[in-house]
């Protein structure tokens, strides 16, 4: 297996991009990428592209095909595949991308992920999204994703010390992040009071515990580490990929507020980058609501079960904390448009890693984590990325 490196990112700002369409969004993202790995289109010898579900969202399928065509890769018979693993879907497509140029079939692989999730009302993207739980069992009751998380919160809460104003404070964290964060959907830092103030929407979350619907697209370029001094001076080296799975549903897991894929696939990523958690500098997790980072950093193992919220209130998880969280905004605040998310992660951490980030850039950062979920842990990818 060859060494895989990351050598060009490329990310649209994230939002209501009522201006651009499903295809404007992945070709911005696509050539953004390409002019910062110095690469011409025709050089790729493959794309991966993570999307949930532009069927329901902009009634497009046979998602490869259209990104290879609208990105000019089509004449150059440029195998391009969609990835789906609902809001996970991004994580995946890096993941595949980086299995392809570690096994040597593939050199230069595209990852990319998009969504465009304005286009319907609010009630059908609802719908839609809940179609990443089991719609049997699950979506066919009433339970929308806000409700399944709050069974969580509620759940963390009962059994750990976890209090509502702590629980605010990832939001207000996110916030602080997303405003220094120029794709950022939301650029405002916000109050705990905001926070408790908000439209309740499924108890004990509110509004701002909740990440928004977003436009976006988001894209990286990955290549054998041996050769990656020809597209880039800061190449970032992919030291660990992993993936785990679980039930889909809730009700069939063994602790629903512990995602078990997030805890093996955290631990897998640490053994096969020969990391501890003291190694890593900072960290992007699925924050789809306020409780998801509350419960990843406690299962990718940087604390105990019910300490990540006292993590918070004292200011570890914080820019100038001992361990980062979010340094984007997470979902909360940079937004989530659910098939962009993971390679959204990659984009921030890689931007870290090279002391790209401006006014939210963590001093000497050398090795950062992605965490990317879908549904409520059904399917996790964390990856580990280092600067050599």
């Amino acid at each position: 297996m060859r060494d895989v490196a990351v050598i060009g990112i490329g990310c649209t700002t994230f939002g209501e991009k009522w201006e651009s369409s499903f295809r404007d969004l992945f070709v911005e993202a696509g050539a953004l990428a390409l002019e910062d790995a110095q690469l011409a289109g025709e050089k790729i010898d493959a794309m991966y592209v993570g999307n949930m579900s532009a069927g329901r969202f902009v009634e497009q399928e046979h998602i490869g095909a259209l990104i290879a065509d609208y990105a000019g890769l089509a004449t150059h018979h440029i195998p391009s595949t969609r990835v789906e693993a609902a809001c996970a879907s991004g994580g995946l497509a890096f993941r595949q991308a980086v299995i392809a140029v570690a096994s040597g079939m593939e050199d230069i692989v595209v990852a990319a992920g998009v969504e465009k999730m304005t286009d319907v009302e609010p009630g059908a993207s609802t719908d839609t999204l809940t179609g990443a739980a089991d719609r049997e069992w699950e979506g066919f009751v009433g339970a929308t994703f806000p409700g399944l998380y709050a069974m969580i919160a509620n759940d963390y809460m009962h059994r750990y010390p976890l209090t509502r104003e702590q629980l605010a404070q990832v939001a207000v964290k996110n916030h602080f992040n997303g405003a220094r964060n120029p794709i950022a959907q939301f650029q405002q830092e916000i109050s705990v009071d905001t926070v408790l103030k908000s439209t309740l929407v499924a108890d004990p979350l509110r509004l701002f515990d909740c990440s928004p619907i977003t436009d976006g697209a988001a894209a990286v370029i990955v290549a054998p580490f041996e050769r990656a001094r020809e597209f880039t001076d800061t190449p970032i080296k992919v030291l660990a990929s992993a993936q785990a799975s679980d039930t889909i549903t809730l009700h069939d897991r063994r602790d629903i507020s512990t995602l078990d894929a997030t805890v093996i696939a955290g631990k897998r990523a640490l053994k096969i980058a020969r990391c501890i958690h003291k190694d890593i500098d900072l960290v992007e997790v699925h924050d789809c609501f306020s409780i998801a980072e509350i419960c990843a950093i406690e299962d990718l193992g940087f604390c105990k079960k019910g300490e990540a919220g006292k993590l918070t209130s004292d200011g570890i998880t914080a820019l100038n904390g001992d361990l980062p969280v979010n340094t984007s905004g997470g979902l909360k605040a940079c937004g989530h448009p659910v098939g962009a998310t993971g390679i959204k992660q990659v984009y921030e951490i890689v931007q870290q890693l090279r002391g790209e980030a401006d006014r939210r850039q963590i001093d000497g950062a050398e090795i950062g984590m992605t965490h990317n979920v879908g549904g409520t842990g059904a399917t996790v990818a964390v990856h580990i990325f280092g600067r050599i």
